[in-house]
């Protein structure tokens, strides 16, 4: 299995997970991220996989500016309903970094360690997603601008032929590489942009 380069070069994340220390699925209960596991989860790689993965990255690394984030322990907001455009991709790569699920996650052990009813969808929010810290409520809003990184004028053209199926191969694969060039403008040209992803405090209350 051989990623683009760029993938290494991505920001990593690092969380805590309690219940991954409680049975010793990793030292410490550490856990690392790379823009390759979101990939592996969504099984391709584009804008919205990027921009899911660094609005999640750049959001905990916001509540958590002093300690290692905690899986399990933040609540996600989707301002789409679950099934509306992109939302349950976004979603997804939200919950391999925080653990939080709507009710099909861990039920936890005497008590502790559940992951469900910590994502929920069509929520009344300005940002993309939210993040809120469910032991100090802080809250931070992330929205997603991906026309930051603006679309090279050969790919809709390239899109088109391939989707009729008249594109030769030296076309398809000029547009696999056009397609994950955006992608590595995103997740290490901008990646620290503020632009791309804008960051909110959020009080945890609809339309807030």
């Amino acid at each position: 299995m051989t990623f683009p380069s760029f993938y290494d070069a991505a920001p990593r994340l690092v969380v805590f997970d309690p219940l991954s220390a409680f049975l010793g699925a990793a030292e410490d209960g550490l856990l690392e991220y790379g823009y390759a596991d979101a990939v592996r989860l969504a099984g391709h790689s584009c804008p919205t996989v990027a921009g899911a993965y660094l609005m999640t990255v750049r959001s905990l690394e916001r509540l958590y500016p002093d300690e290692v984030p905690e899986r399990g322990a933040v609540a996600v907001s989707v301002r789409e309903a679950a099934d509306d455009g992109v939302a349950g991709v976004m979603a997804s790569v939200a919950t391999l970094l925080t653990g939080a699920t709507e009710n099909t996650g861990f039920k936890g052990i005497a008590g502790r360690f559940d992951r469900r009813n910590l994502l929920s969808f069509g929520v009344g929010i300005q940002g993309t997603m939210a993040f809120v810290r469910m032991d100090t409520g802080a809250g931070v809003q992330a929205t997603l601008d991906s026309g930051v990184v603006p679309v090279d004028p050969a790919m809709p053209g390239l899109l088109q032929r391939l989707l009729s199926q008249a594109a030769s191969p030296d076309e398809a694969a000029q547009f696999r590489i056009l397609w994950q060039e955006r992608v590595r403008r995103m997740l290490v040209d901008h990646a620290d942009d503020p632009r791309l992803v804008r960051l909110a405090a959020w009080n945890g209350r609809p339309d807030a």
